[in-house]
């Protein structure tokens, strides 16, 4: 397995991280230096936002990257939203706000077993063509997969603690249904970066097989970072 995956052939993308414009630590600019620093090959800062801030969050996280294109930046940043916790009915109007915001990835807080998120949550992110990612949507439904593949949405397997526990579960379902999957951090501090290494060892751990875990890290992502940048 070791000699098979190496970092030197796949640098690491992660596409669902917060900054302190919403409940993370760092300013967007600090995110994406971390990243560069541990050569990853894209970033994605993806604050939580609903009508109250996504105005403000999305003009801000423009701004920065606006600044950081000035300059040679050997990781990639996406501008993107996390739209958190908003009535289900509301997020096609809400996700092609953000779109027309400048978002260049627009995430759904999905029906998490530790939060309180509102069920009808995750069928109606899989539904909406604005959606690029549903993230750590819980004990997902098969049609919901299904509905997932078919609309070209991604489902998130996670890193962050109480979100994971769901994992192994989503895996199985997204294999059968034939949707996409990736792996993301949802980082919120320093601490949250990880090495490419260990998201392999994360997927390896969720069920996938090697060259499952190869296509999630690495062609999927790029995937998606091509469809978000056209």
């Amino acid at each position: 397995m070791e000699k098979k995956f190496s970092k030197n052939k796949i640098r690491r993308i992660d596409l669902h991280t917060h900054s302190l414009l919403s409940d993370g630590e760092l300013l967007p600019s600090e995110i994406v230096r971390y990243a560069e620093f541990l050569n990853y090959e894209a970033i994605a800062v993806t604050d939580h936002v609903d009508a109250s801030n996504i105005d403000s969050v999305l003009s801000k996280l423009t701004k920065a990257s606006d600044e950081l294109k000035k300059f040679s930046i050997k990781t990639s940043f996406l501008v993107g939203v996390e739209l958190t916790h908003i009535p289900p009915k509301s997020i096609p109007s809400m996700a092609l706000k953000a779109r027309k915001l400048g978002a260049e990835l627009v995430i759904v807080h999905g029906e998490t077993v530790v939060e309180p998120v509102k069920a009808g949550t995750n069928h109606e992110a899989v539904k909406c063509g604005d959606v690029d990612i549903l993230a750590h949507p819980g004990l997902i439904s098969f049609e919901d997969c299904e509905l997932a593949r078919e609309n070209n949405v991604y489902l998130e397997l996670t890193l962050r603690k109480g979100h994971c526990l769901t994992n192994g579960y989503l895996v199985k379902m997204a294999l059968k249904a034939g949707a996409k999957l990736l792996l993301n951090t949802d980082l919120h501090s320093p601490e949250d970066f990880i090495s490419q290494e260990e998201a392999f060892k994360a997927a390896i751990g969720a069920g996938l097989s090697e060259e499952e875990a190869l296509k999630v890290l690495r062609e999927n992502p790029r995937e998606l970072i091509k469809k978000c940048k056209t």
